[in-house]
């Protein structure tokens, strides 16, 4: 190899054309994350082309290490960068012996159906999901329907960041022709229903606009489009279901046009947000809950995999009791979840960022914003007297945040959560009142989730992808006691004075 890596360089330097940049804190627990630049920021990027191409040698290096063999699926999401970030990785990918098939723009799910669709091990699919227009990164897998996880990510980060490639050559690019239509073939197969529901599909300009609509037009809904078309510059918001001014926007079109439901999608389409007909914008946790009730309800005894952001009401439905369902509460991510439901053999799992995974006879175990979809319209045919908003109403009442993350940088943001830990540990272990009350219990299988005697909890964990903490918070008793909560969190975390400002509140 002629270039060297590097943690920084300038733009518009012989350094920044000769060197591979790449930050290290850009490998995430999970995935990779780099800002890469966008017009008019001052921020420096973490990553230049030749370093995505030392990414590409990396990643070609480690698949044939871990034994998956040559062959890999790209993809690329729709911003204005991501086809020349991906080809930057395949050229990587093909020093490093890759034998390359190329599906070109997609969703992170349509990769993943590549995986299985094309026979291949391994994905690499271009995305910086739903982050602001100036990131970028990659999802990756050797093993469907997994991807990546910290022990994978340690070990690509150590092969890229030391330069230990296996440049062996003899690699190959194809690239697949009309592989979208592939995929909305097969995720609307046999799927038709019976019920003729109204949807607003909304997906913020980003990618999905080219595959939601006409999927779910295809199972037989009259869809309703908003922000479908693309457009790389986000102009009206960025595609996030998670983000309250994209599920305002959701809300304003279901009540404007009496529609049944509004269904909103990520950059990468492997969420999905959901308003009901009344315009209430459910957190998709409670879609979760409402989803294991119609899926215990045909297969009692159903396990179900959940983030520990989610809700409660997964343990003390009364519904879920009674159709026997098992819960387990995991860590937040993607990979994780997908790791669990594999490994517990799980119906389904649900992340509170709209992450859902499904397995057969659902899904495939990978998270895809699209057959959730789906599965949401398949629950209201199978509901034919009730609204998506009588679904939600026939939830036992919690009062719940949406995600909050505070600033903290990345090279801090783990160690602040330890001290966190640590001083939840330390109340719990001297029987101090917090919130009000004495700790219930403490879940720290990812960050700290502090449980009041009344079933009042908060969260406190590091974001994998972003330089944020996570704060959620929900009380089965009132909204004085949410925010009692809240505020008590919060002292904690004002005790380091790394943590910033809150991105929203409630």
């Amino acid at each position: 190899m002629s270039f060297s890596i590097v943690g920084d360089a300038r733009p518009n330097s012989f350094k920044f054309e000769t060197e591979a940049l790449i930050k290290p804190s850009g490998f995430r627990e999970y995935d990779a994350r780099w800002w890469f630049g966008h017009p008019g920021s001052a921020q420096l990027p973490e990553l230049n082309l030749v370093g995505v191409q030392a990414l590409g040698m990396g990643l070609g290096t480690l698949i044939r290490r871990v034994g998956a063999g040559p062959d890999i699926v790209t993809g690329h999401d729709f911003r204005s960068y991501s086809l020349s970030i991906k080809l930057a990785l395949v050229s990587g990918l093909m020093a490093a012996g890759a034998r390359v098939r190329d599906i070109g723009l997609a969703l992170s799910p349509t990769a993943y159906f590549a995986q299985f669709a094309l026979d291949l091990p391994s994905v690499a699919m271009v995305t910086a999901s739903h982050n602001e227009n100036g990131w970028t990164g990659v999802k990756m897998g050797a093993a469907r329907p997994l991807t990546f996880g910290p022990e994978q990510m340690s070990a690509l980060k150590a092969i890229v960041l030391a330069g230990d490639f296996d440049l062996v050559g003899g690699g190959s690019y194809d690239f697949v022709r009309d592989f979208r239509a592939t995929y909305l073939d097969d995720l609307t197969k046999d799927q038709r229903i019976a019920r003729k529901l109204k949807v607003v599909v909304a997906c913020g300009n980003g990618t999905a606009g080219a595959f939601a609509p006409q999927a779910l037009q295809r199972i037989g809904c009259e869809v309703i489009p908003l922000d479908v078309e693309l457009d790389h510059t986000f102009p009206r918001y960025n595609p996030n279901p998670e983000d309250m001014q994209m599920l305002h926007a959701i809300r304003e079109k279901v009540l404007e046009t009496g529609a049944d439901v509004g269904l909103g999608f990520d950059g990468d389409g492997d969420r999905c947000g959901v308003v009901d007909n009344e315009g209430n914008e459910i957190f998709a946790d409670k879609v979760g809950v409402m989803l294991a009730r119609d899926i215990s309800s045909l297969h009692p005894g159903s396990t179900f995999v959940v983030d520990v952001k989610s809700t409660g009401l997964f343990n003390t439905d009364s519904v879920l009791r009674a159709n026997g369902a098992i819960t387990d509460y995991w860590k937040t991510g993607h990979s994780y979840i997908k790791r669990r439901v594999a490994e517990l053999g799980a119906v389904a799992g649900f992340e509170k960022s709209g992450h859902f995974f499904f397995n057969p006879p659902i899904g495939r175990g990978y998270d895809d914003g699209l057959v959730t979809a789906i599965a949401i319209c398949q629950m209201l045919d199978r509901s034919p007297g009730s609204s998506m908003a009588d679904l939600y109403r026939a939830l036992p009442l919690t009062f719940g945040t949406p995600t909050m993350s505070p600033h903290c940088a990345d090279d801090m943001k783990y160690g602040v959560v330890e001290r966190v830990v640590a001083d939840f540990q330390a109340m719990k272990r001297d029987g101090m009142v917090f919130a009000g009350q004495k700790i219930a219990d403490l879940i720290t299988v990812n960050g700290v989730r502090v449980v009041a005697d009344d079933g009042t909890w908060g969260l406190v964990r590091a974001s994998s992808n972003k330089p944020e903490l996570v704060v959620v918070v929900e009380s089965p008793v009132s909204s004085q006691r949410r925010r009692e909560m809240f505020e008590a969190v919060d002292a904690v975390l004002r005790r380091s004075p790394e943590v910033g400002a809150y991105n929203q509140t409630f």
